[in-house]
């Protein structure tokens, strides 16, 4: 595929910087995209989308804020201006089915890929395991104690490593076009059962408190979170506490031809490289 060039936005997140390294693994040209890169790449900037595009053949799509009416658009016109331009396939990481009140935004953008014409996967993932040690919860990981809304609800957290293998399988392979892939891992559990997998991985006493959403609410606010991100937030573990994303799904075996990595291997290696040392 000595031809292609695809796109990576998102190319410092989670999924996006791990898309970049297996692609180049592949030796497929990529182009980073981000505004502090060349060419310059920005969703709210479409003064940068020309020169971002030129050449590409494929997209991996991370849209900021996806449940808006303003991320669908950006979508849409974003995938109608690459089939413009000659780009055949995109992939767009997207939201579990359901996954929140403003969800029709997140199907407009998915429609979108398809109505600009162009050979579709849209990825669906769960909670992935990587906000444990790359994000919003490696702090409370560190503190001892992950104190949160989403009660006793079971969640089927996912590898961000898997995400990225089904993502770069569906940007260079034929077979994944026109799929759905719904990403979890193998097996549902609560948020204490995840932080027991991380105590017992790193020997550390580190526990999990079920807090009431008011409770919770309170705290974000306290530590001068804006009100948006804390209803946003609210909305999401209330999502995992009511039992709204307690089923496991089978999108990594389909797209691999292999079962979900499991978050106790996650666990074992993130506290062997040192992630939650203090």
């Amino acid at each position: 595929m000595s031809d292609e060039m695809i796109l990576v936005t998102g190319a410092t997140g989670k999924t996006g910087r791990r898309v970049v390294r297996l692609l180049q693994e592949r030796g497929v040209a990529v182009r980073a995209a981000s505004r502090s890169g060349t060419p310059s790449f920005d969703w709210t900037d479409r003064g940068t989308w020309e020169a971002a595009l030129q050449g590409v053949t494929a997209m991996y799509l991370v849209a900021p804020d996806l449940g808006s009416p303003e991320a669908a658009e950006a979508v849409a016109a974003l995938t109608r201006q690459a089939a413009a331009a000659g780009a055949r396939r995109a992939v767009l990481l997207s939201m579990p089915e359901g996954g929140g009140p403003d969800h029709e935004h997140v199907l407009a953008a998915e429609r979108a890929l398809g109505d600009a014409g162009l050979d579709w996967t849209v990825l669906r993932p769960r909670w992935f395991f990587q906000n444990f040690s790359e994000d919003f919860l490696r702090d409370p990981v560190l503190s001892g104690e992950v104190r949160l809304p989403a009660g006793d609800g079971k969640e089927a957290f996912v590898d961000a490593e898997d995400i990225a293998e089904v993502a770069v399988a569906a940007l260079t392979e034929d077979g994944h076009a026109g799929w759905h892939y719904e990403l979890s891992g193998p097996r549902l559990m609560t948020f204490g059962d995840a932080v027991a997998e991380i105590a017992r991985a790193t020997g550390r006493d580190i526990r999990y408190v079920a807090l009431s959403p008011e409770a919770y609410a309170d705290e974000q606010r306290a530590h001068g979170v804006p009100e948006e991100w804390v209803q946003l937030s609210v909305g999401l573990y209330d999502y995992v506490r009511s039992g709204g994303l307690a089923s496991l799904s089978d999108g990594v075996q389909r797209a691999l031809g292999r079962p979900p990595r499991d978050l106790s291997e996650y666990a074992d290696t993130a506290a062997r490289q040192g992630v939650w040392n203090t």
